[in-house]
């Protein structure tokens, strides 16, 4: 047995302790969904409607729970979560040339559909606690860089319009929104929620979704709820509601036979088949939340007192759907603990290599990103599926 003070012997005393609250049966993948018979069921119900495709009263029913979770008015059920967070740049008025604000430390799908738009992503920093936007330094670097004229804000350095910002809840712990949208309403931004990984979280009680013009979710296969893929764009204003949705549905105007588009449009609505399964999934979402805050405590407790190791943990106020655990090691070991685990069919995950480190958007704006370089070097993700909570499950 290696000594705990040298590398191997750290390496050791982490796979030690995640090997006390994980099964024994191997491979432990990082998130798998649960598909049940009730799924089974709902999905051979819309098979045999002959309802399938992007029309039919399975993606009206889903849209309706999903207003009913969040409690936001209006939700569009899409494809998967790029495509929503696509319709909700263009809501919000993002075009060609224009920059938007995003978090460094973030899967690139929160980043690609700005360029879609013709837009340039300006990665701003993230903060320890929540590992969402930084809010004072946020503020202080737009002091540094921007300025609020009279058609909206701009970057002095570039020239361009600064039209939004995008606010990541990272592994579904909620970002810090009131001061965020405070700080984009006295800059002139646009505001938009990624909470891809954040059903069922909470700020201050209330879901992800109430501080943002527009709010993006998914349920790609390994998200809490899974439609296979999917994704939904919540707001509260009904006439950006109604306009996303006009351009999700290709842009075709409402005729009994005629196929006439008044503009562009995206093929992005959601299939029935997969709202079947999501609406499924959908009621069992209180049971997983309780199965993976269970799980986070059995992590919280293993590694207590172990030097050099910490399980992040949600600040006062922010409810995590602990979609995927954040273990947070010393530098150097993340590298040789994911290859050890690798070996013992452990599935761990870093996170994210930054989007500014991805070769096409190295020359995009940036603010210096000190704890986004720190928190990927040190982070580790640990399995999360909700079937881990009681050790020994299959």
């Amino acid at each position: 047995m290696p000594s705990e003070k040298t590398p191997e012997g750290r390496v050791e005393s982490i796979l030690s302790r995640l090997r006390g609250v994980l099964p024994a049966q191997r491979p432990i993948v990082l998130h798998e969904p649960e598909i049940t018979d009730t799924d089974r069921r709902a999905v051979d119900a819309c098979l045999a409607s002959g309802w399938i495709s992007s029309i039919g009263p399975e993606i009206g029913r889903l849209e309706q729970a999903l207003c009913e979770l969040t409690g936001l008015p209006h939700a569009l059920a899409t494809v998967n979560g790029t495509s929503a967070l696509h319709l909700a740049l263009i809501g919000v008025g993002v075009r060609p040339d224009d920059e938007v604000l995003t978090p460094a430390l973030t899967f690139v799908g929160t980043v690609n559909p700005i360029r879609y738009q013709g837009a340039w992503p300006h990665f701003v920093d993230c903060e320890e606690a929540t590992l969402g936007v930084d809010p004072e330094r946020l503020s202080a670097h737009l002091e540094r860089v921007a300025e609020v004229r009279s058609h909206g804000c701009f970057n002095r350095l570039t020239g361009r319009r600064i039209a939004a910002l995008v606010v990541v809840h990272v592994l579904g712990l909620p970002a810090r929104m009131p001061e965020l949208e405070a700080l984009a309403r006295r800059w002139r931004l646009a505001l938009i929620e990624d909470a891809a990984e954040a059903l069922g979280s909470r700020l201050a009680g209330r879901h992800p979704g109430h501080w943002g013009d527009f709010t993006v979710l998914s349920f790609n296969g390994n998200k809490i709820i899974s439609a296979g893929g999917g994704g939904a764009l919540l707001c509260r204003d009904p006439e950006r509601a109604r306009r996303v949705r006009h351009l999700g549905t290709t842009a075709r105007r409402r005729h009994d036979w005629a196929f006439e588009h008044d503009t562009v449009g995206y093929n992005y609505r959601m299939p029935s088949l997969n709202a079947a399964l999501c609406r499924s999934q959908l009621a069992r979402l209180p049971r997983y939340l309780a199965a993976k805050a269970r799980l986070h405590q059995r992590y919280a407790t293993a590694f207590a007192g172990l030097p050099g190791v910490r399980l992040h943990q949600p600040p006062p106020g922010h409810q995590s759907n602990h979609w995927l655990p954040l273990l947070q090691v010393e530098p150097g070991l993340r590298d040789p603990l994911l290859a050890a685990a690798h070996t013992e069919g452990i599935q761990l995950r870093p996170f994210w290599t930054p989007i500014h480190h991805l070769p096409m958007y190295r020359d995009c704006p940036r603010d210096e990103l000190p704890m986004t370089e720190s928190v990927f070097a040190r982070g580790l993700c640990l399995p999360g599926s909700p079937k881990l909570t009681e050790r020994g499950e299959a």
